[in-house]
């Protein structure tokens, strides 16, 4: 027979602890140009979110449905000002964002807004409405080229030269989110509308052809608009500037439809109000120096 033999039971209290050995895990460095890297995505995703929304717009003016047309075009607008928010707050804009951007307003609104006016009023003026439509998106395409070049060249400008294509695009979104108010039956004219306003879309509607051709010729003008780029909402400097806010806040939210068109087409005109009289005043001056310099010609002959 085997011996059996019974060890000691070990006395947890008494028996040395074993030593623990401390792994050092080193430190990992995250790198000023990683951050920015992820930075730089931000901005990117709302541009093409931007993009996206102009494709889906596309898809459903084809299909008819032209309110939900044009409220993916104002989530567009949308994600263009976010972007380019975010991009100047965290200063991550870049060359490629710029590039990226351009194209997503070429779709968003150069080319959805054409389908969808194509498919509303442009369609039923067969080989001019195509030419129109043409004209809109080669326009929108120059402009966004020539903001481009003046990106690059370094230099500062105040305001935009010529008028913006998010601009141009919101006046002709706007309409038809006015104008369909007046075909919805369970819509009346004093229903989430203004009613003066309303009596005009018609007549707008049939001058619709005509107000692309001039927003085409805007956008690739020298006309000097305004740039809200370096406005801080957050800060108001005048008790004024804090009434109109608050005044168009509540007209936004009371009329949305109505209210949006308002202020594109105001801002679309406020170009033209304020250059043709600085053109005039800019021309006499001319004209008194080279009257001055022909008199003192005269003089010394």
């Amino acid at each position: 027979m085997k011996k059996i033999t019974f060890r000691r039971p070990r006395n947890i209290f008494t028996a040395k602890p074993k030593r623990i050995r401390i792994i050092k895990v080193p430190k990992v460095q995250i790198k000023k140009e990683e951050i920015k890297k992820g930075i730089f995505i931000l901005p990117s995703l709302f541009t093409c979110g931007n993009m996206s929304l102009g494709i889906i717009s596309v898809f459903y003016s084809i299909n008819g449905d032209f309110i939900k047309a044009a409220w993916f075009l104002i989530g567009a607008l949308a994600c263009d000002i976010i972007d380019g928010r975010i991009a100047r707050m965290t200063n991550t804009t870049s060359v490629f964002g710029m590039q990226l951007d351009s194209l997503s307003d070429l779709v968003s609104f150069g080319i959805a807004p054409v389908v969808l006016m194509y498919m509303m009023v442009l369609g039923n003026m067969e080989i001019i409405g195509i030419a129109i439509a043409i004209l809109y998106v080669l326009c929108c395409a120059l402009r966004l080229a020539r903001f481009n070049v003046l990106a690059q060249s370094g230099e500062i400008h105040k305001h935009f030269v010529g008028l913006p294509t998010p601009a141009a695009a919101g006046l002709i979104i706007s309409f038809v989110l006015s104008y369909q108010l007046l075909i919805r039956e369970e819509h009346s004219l004093n229903y989430n509308s203004i009613p003066v306003l309303m009596e005009l879309m018609p007549a707008f509607f049939e001058l619709m052809p005509i107000v692309m051709v001039v927003l085409s010729f805007l956008m690739v003008s020298n006309i000097p608009y305004m740039a809200f780029k370096k406005v801080k909402m957050t800060r108001v400097k005048t008790i004024e500037i804090l009434v109109i806010v608050i005044v168009l806040i509540i007209l936004i939210v009371v009329y949305p439809q109505n209210s949006i068109f308002i202020i594109f087409t105001v801002y679309a005109i406020s170009g033209l109000i304020f250059y043709v009289p600085r053109m005039i005043i800019e021309r006499k001056k001319r004209q008194k120096s080279d009257d001055i310099q022909n008199k003192a010609e005269e003089n010394d002959v």
